[in-house]
């Protein structure tokens, strides 16, 4: 078991990490067609700055109790839904969506509006439109499948309801979740003979300490290299030292070093805890989105060290121009791990927020030490001392309409399984722009 160091310099020193701010590409649509029947907000300008923009298009930043990005709405200009056409007869698909009138589609010109859609909330100054054709539109739909679920429940579909992806897919034409499972990083089951201890490595939290509520819903999804626990919850174990004994094999593609973290080299992989979701895609949706917060114990004094912790988010399809599928990043395009430039909530000795030295990396600890506490993570734990989380950062990445993917996540300890890392994750939403590209971004508090 490796000693735990409590002194580190505080000493200013010049900012060594890039900062915080992603900027995702904007994206590049082709014109819409004239139509017949009205657009859906589909056929809209704007893009994806990862600065959002208010009627720009947006980010996928926003958010909304109906689980759809409402920063990607409508405009004029970008790839539409509608084309001309004339209408035949019921079982003719005339817009190529996969229905017919017989089957429920509501605008055969449309093919944006289909019962395999999802509703889109209107923009204000926007015609309205049933993008799901139940006879409703904008539909109020708030998100209540979480409210019941338990702390230590094993169903992994409990798990995807943490994360607020609430629908079921009742088969093929019928988007939602497909299937669900609890797994290894790199997709292999939980480990035969350390079931207990895996298992304590997921939650379905109602909080982290005092100071993190949910983002939607009752409930997030917590993945820990330790226990996915509060401190003041049952089986809740020291994340500064529940060795839990197993280790796993890298995903593909990692590990990945820190450019900022020369001549090291991340250790094996030790106590993986991961969630893998297969999906339907809405036929109306062209990205999603997630909110995550990353906590780590080995920041401040393995910083640039083997004990590189990691949290994944591994998409396949591949997205487009990706060697592999992890769709999470620091602000430097380096995936999240204990050598991200994302490590923002912090302290050091004194009077924090001050900037703190560690691993001869200066962290500018800009958002305090406050969401820490209560979490095991920070100067009321074990030794005394902060260590560090992000704070909540969006993910967004793009799928195709009608598609079926396959999302994974998961958390590891690196080099050892001593000291601990968690994140939690929430407030799942599709994005309905066009052009969605994949980035990460802080999401202002």
């Amino acid at each position: 078991m490796r000693e735990r160091m409590r002194l580190f310099d505080t000493a200013p020193r010049r900012v060594a990490l890039a900062a915080l701010a992603v900027a995702l590409l904007a994206p590049l649509a082709p014109a819409a067609c004239a139509a017949n029947g009205g657009g859906t907000g589909f056929d809209g300008d704007g893009g994806n700055t990862g600065q959002g923009g208010a009627g720009q298009g947006g980010t996928g930043m926003g958010g909304d109790d109906l689980g759809f990005d409402a920063g990607n709405q409508g405009g004029a200009g970008g790839e539409g839904g509608i084309i001309n056409c004339d209408p035949k007869g019921t079982e003719d698909d005339v817009d190529g969506d996969g229905f017919t009138e017989a089957e429920g589609d509501c605008n055969d010109c449309d093919k944006h509006r289909n019962p395999n859609a999802v509703e889109v909330p209107t923009e204000p100054g926007k015609e309205a439109f049933d993008e799901n054709c139940d006879g409703t539109i904008d539909e109020v739909v708030v998100s209540l499948c979480d409210d019941t679920l338990a702390l230590d429940s094993m169903d992994p579909l409990d798990g995807v309801r943490a994360v607020d992806l609430c629908k079921v897919s009742q088969g093929f034409g019928d988007w939602g979740v497909v299937s669900a499972q609890w797994t290894m990083a790199d997709g292999s089951p939980p480990p035969l003979g350390d079931e207990v201890n895996f298992h304590l490595g997921h939650g379905l939290l109602s909080g982290f300490g005092p100071n993190i509520p949910t983002r939607k819903g009752q409930r997030f999804l917590a993945l820990s290299s330790g226990t996915a626990r509060q401190p003041t919850d049952p089986s809740y174990q020291s994340v500064g030292g529940f060795h839990k004994g197993y280790m796993g094999n890298h995903p593909q593609g990692f590990p990945k070093e820190s450019p900022a973290c020369p001549n090291t080299s991340t250790g094996e992989p030790h106590d993986v805890a991961g969630l893998e979701a297969v999906i339907r895609v809405p036929s109306n949706a062209y990205g999603f989105s997630f909110d995550f917060n990353f906590y780590t114990y080995e920041w401040p004094n393995y910083i640039c060290s083997e004990f590189n912790d990691f949290f994944v988010a591994l998409l396949t399809p591949i997205p487009p121009g990706q060697s592999d599928g992890n769709v999470s990043f620091d602000s430097l395009g380096n995936p999240v791990s204990v050598n991200n430039s994302l490590l923002e909530v912090c302290g050091c000795p004194g009077n924090p927020p001050n900037p703190c030295l560690a691993g001869d990396k200066t962290f500018q600890c800009s958002l305090g030490n406050v969401d820490l506490i209560g979490t095991g993570f920070g100067f009321d734990g074990d030794d005394g001392m902060d260590h560090a989380s992000t704070g909540w950062l969006k993910t967004q990445a793009p799928v195709k309409p009608g598609d079926q993917i396959t999302l994974r996540f998961a958390v590891y300890d690196s080099g050892d399984g001593g000291l601990d890392t968690t994140t939690l994750i929430d407030n799942w939403q599709w994005i309905a722009k066009p052009g969605t590209t994949v980035g990460t971004a802080p999401i202002p508090k």
